[in-house]
């Protein structure tokens, strides 16, 4: 498998993962963890503010969705889509400083987000440096088949 086929499996993949999450969260919502847990997660004193907040969550969830589709997506269209991987590979790390700015390292170093902040911060810088290289190789490439 040449570094390009695997960079459409990969990005794939990552595509699929993000659908998956955002569904859990799109059609899951706040009160029972998305599918994480089949019981009531909070207790509503508000239900006029937890409703509100709940639909916004659920809205933030369809739009991870619809950036693991542009992921899948772009797995079978690389270079059309490459810039746009790079945009929201960049845009996921800046989200991922977001979680920095609750200050609670107890939490951020915990099984519960590590890994996804780990993703976030190191992964998708990494993606988006192996999207902007595989750019690179692809214009050599085709650079030197036009002076042929």
């Amino acid at each position: 498998m040449n570094k390009t086929n695997l960079l459409n499996v990969v990005v794939v993949i990552i595509g699929a993962a993000i659908i998956f999450l955002g569904l859990n969260i799109g059609l899951g919502g706040i009160k029972t963890l998305g599918w994480q847990s089949t019981s009531d997660f909070v207790a509503i004193t508000d239900a006029a503010t937890f409703h509100a907040q709940d639909s916004h969550i659920r809205f933030i969830g369809g739009v991870w969705f619809a950036v693991g589709a542009v992921f899948v997506i772009g797995g079978f269209a690389l270079r059309r889509l490459r810039p746009t991987l790079i945009i929201l590979s960049a845009m996921i790390t800046i989200a991922g400083l977001f979680r920095l700015s609750g200050l609670d390292t107890e939490v951020l170093f915990s099984a519960a987000i590590a890994p996804s902040l780990t993703f976030e911060l190191v992964g998708f810088p990494l993606l988006a440096w192996w999207l902007m290289a595989s750019g690179k190789r692809d214009t050599q490439i085709i650079k030197g088949v036009q002076s042929q």
